[in-house]
């Protein structure tokens, strides 16, 4: 890759925030995108796009967080990069983690209805956009949400889906330098695949925390718990269909699986054994 940190005219060259236009269904995103590459239209004013101002104004937060739960260390932040061979695809990086030569990218998501797999579909060109750039193997997703959350999602360079958005973004910069006005894709991208590698931390999380507190305080006595379950299904008689005592009640089922219940009345109430 060509590293320099100079900001770049974007009108020369297509962006990993382009990619998702240039592969998605919405045609007026792409025309507008197309003119903007030729000089027809200024950019989008962002300014007044409040997710958009969430998103830089975390940014920093983003880093450092990713860096301080992951142990990673990231540099090359807000470096512009040119593809080696490819002049019209470009990338400004949120960063490189640098032990691994992977490209991070933070981002800013509201809670209602997050998911990381739809996170994870909803940036995915921009991630294998920007390894393509870089000749990285892997990206990091780092995620920050309105509601206290952060998701670090590790995605691999796929071979399949680069394959794909190259060729669509290679039509494309054609339509920009002849004008022919560009068409959508009109198929879903393939799938990236994503290893289960995730890191999310719960800490702020009011329920995470209730659960927790509860697990950890019955923990013992669920082992206590199942240790008293095996010990009673071996004091059962191999040959009884039902046995009983001190309030608890085994059954043997026609398949031999042994299960317990609680007799009323702390077992007042109860069968003779069969």
């Amino acid at each position: 890759m060509n590293v320099t940190g100079q900001s770049q005219d974007r009108s020369t060259y297509i962006g990993g925030s382009d990619a998702r236009t240039i592969i998605g269904t919405d045609e007026n995103a792409l025309i507008r995108l197309w003119r903007e590459k030729r000089g027809e239209v200024e950019p989008e004013d962002l300014s007044g796009n409040l997710l958009v101002q969430f998103g830089c104004a975390t940014e920093e937060l983003n880093r450092r967080w990713f860096e301080r739960k992951t142990g990673r260390q990231l540099g090359q932040v807000q470096r512009f990069v040119r593809h080696q061979r490819l002049d019209w695809m470009g990338a400004t990086l949120d960063g490189i983690v640098e032990a691994e030569a992977a490209v991070f990218e933070a981002k800013f998501m509201l809670p209602w209805n997050f998911d990381e797999s739809g996170a994870a579909d909803k940036h995915m060109a921009q991630l294998q956009h920007n390894m393509l750039v870089t000749g990285a193997k892997r990206g990091y997703l780092s995620i920050l949400t309105g509601g206290a959350k952060w998701v670090s999602i590790e995605v691999e360079a796929d071979p399949v889906y680069q394959t794909v958005l190259l060729q669509v973004e290679r039509i494309f910069w054609r339509c920009v330098v002849t004008g022919e006005p560009p068409r959508v894709f009109g198929a879903q991208p393939p799938k990236a695949k994503l290893p289960v590698v995730r890191v999310v931390d719960m800490s702020t999380s009011n329920a995470w925390a209730e659960y927790a507190a509860i697990f950890l305080r019955t923990r013992v006595a669920h082992g206590a718990h199942e240790t008293a379950k095996t010990e009673l299904k071996a004091l059962v008689p191999e040959d009884a269909k039902e046995a009983f005592g001190r309030g608890v009640r085994a059954k043997r089922s026609k398949s031999g699986a042994v299960s317990f219940d609680v007799l009323p009345n702390g077992g007042g109430e109860h069968a003779l054994v069969q």
